[in-house]
C-alpha cells in the first residue's frame, strides 16, 4: 500500500492478485430496487479466472438481518446471477449463531416483522419488551420515516433492566434507489449511548471476516485462504473498508453507493472526480477505489 490510492477502471486491473474475494451486496451489487449488471458480470469472470492453488472463489457477506436463502431470494428478484457467487454470509447467520448458545431465552423482536426468519427453528421464545431477556434488533420498523429517536423510551427502559442487545445488521444506513436508509445500526448506536450492551454481528467486527474466509475454504475442502489473497469490496467506509482493513485484507471501495453524493456521484451522468481532499477527511483509507464494480 501507498499514500496515494489509486482508482481502477475495472476488477481485471487487480483481480489476478486474488485467490478469494469478499463482496458486499446492497451498494454493490445492487442498489435495493435493480441489480447492477456490470457487478454480476465482473464476479463471474473472477471466477472464471485459471487458478493457482485453488479456485478463485467469491462470498458475498451481506449485513442482512435475514438468513442467506432469504437474501438469494432477494437477489434473484433483482436479477442478479446465482453464477456470480459461491456461498453468502449474513450477519442474520451470524445472529442465529449467537442465539443458538441460549436455548429456551427469551427474546424480543425490535424490528419489521420481514425479518421474523431468522428466528426459524431457533429454541427461544419470541416475548414482548418488559419480557424480554434480550433483544435482536433487525431494524426500524418503518424506515421510510423512523429515526432512532423514536425508540428512545424503549431503549431507555431497557437500558434500566440491562437487557443485552443483539444488533443484526450494524450498518448505520444502506442506499434504496439513490436514497439513504436508516439500519439497525443507528438503533444500537444509540442504545450503546445510553450505556446499554450491544453485540454487533457482522461487519465491521472481525467474527464475520473470519467466517467468511472459513466458509471460502471450505467450499473445497482448503484451510481459510491467506488473508493477503482475499479482496473485500463494499461501498461503506464505516463497515467494509474499516472492518477488512482491521482484519488484513486488501479492500476496493466502490464510489457509486453509500458515498455517492459526498463523491459528487448523485447523478448517473457525473464522473469520479480527484478523491484526495476527501479521503484526507476520513478515518480510514481504501487500498483502492472503482467507480462501480464491474470487469
Amino acid at each position: 500500500m501507498t499514500d496515494t490510492v489509486p482508482t481502477i477502471p475495472g476488477l481485471n486491473a487487480i483481480a489476478d492478485r486474488f485467490d478469494v474475494i469478499l463482496c458486499d451486496v446492497w451498494g454493490v451489487l445492487h442498489d435495493g430496487v435493480r441489480a447492477h449488471a456490470g457487478a454480476g458480470e465482473a464476479l463471474i469472470r473472477f471466477r472464471g479466472l485459471p487458478g493457482g492453488t485453488r479456485p478463485r472463489r467469491v462470498v458475498l457477506v451481506s449485513n442482512a438481518p435475514r438468513p442467506w436463502a432469504g437474501v438469494q431470494a432477494i437477489l434473484d428478484g433483482y436479477g442478479v446471477p446465482r453464477e456470480a457467487y459461491d456461498a453468502i454470509l449474513t450477519s442474520g447467520d451470524l445472529t442465529r449463531s449467537l442465539l443458538a448458545q441460549t436455548p429456551g431465552a427469551r427474546i424480543h423482536h425490535l424490528g419489521p416483522e420481514r425479518d421474523a426468519p431468522i428466528f426459524d427453528g431457533l429454541d427461544i421464545r419470541r416475548v414482548t419488551a418488559g419480557e424480554a431477556e434480550a433483544i435482536v434488533c433487525t431494524g426500524l420498523f418503518d424506515d421510510t420515516r423512523e429515526t432512532a429517536d423514536d425508540y428512545r423510551p424503549a431503549l431507555e427502559e431497557w437500558r434500566a433492566r440491562d437487557v443485552p442487545m443483539i444488533c443484526a445488521n450494524p450498518d448505520l444506513v444502506v442506499e434504496r434507489a439513490g436514497l439513504l436508509i436508516p439500519c439497525a445500526g443507528l438503533i444500537a448506536e444509540a442504545y450503546a449511548a445510553l450505556g446499554g450492551r450491544v453485540t454487533y454481528a457482522g461487519k465491521p467486527y472481525r467474527p464475520v471476516y473470519a467466517a467468511a474466509l472459513d466458509m471460502a475454504g471450505a467450499l473445497d475442502g482448503l484451510a481459510a485462504p491467506a488473508p493477503a489473497r482475499v479482496l473485500a469490496v463494499g461501498d461503506a467506509l464505516r463497515t467494509d473498508i474499516a472492518g477488512a482493513s482491521a482484519f488484513g485484507l486488501p479492500n476496493l471501495l466502490v464510489a457509486r453507493g453509500i458515498h455517492a453524493e459526498e463523491l459528487g456521484l448523485a447523478a448517473e451522468a457525473a464522473a469520479l472526480g480527484d478523491v484526495a481532499e476527501w479521503l484526507g477527511r476520513q478515518a480510514v483509507r481504501p487500498d483502492a477505489i472503482i467507480e462501480r464494480l464491474v470487469w
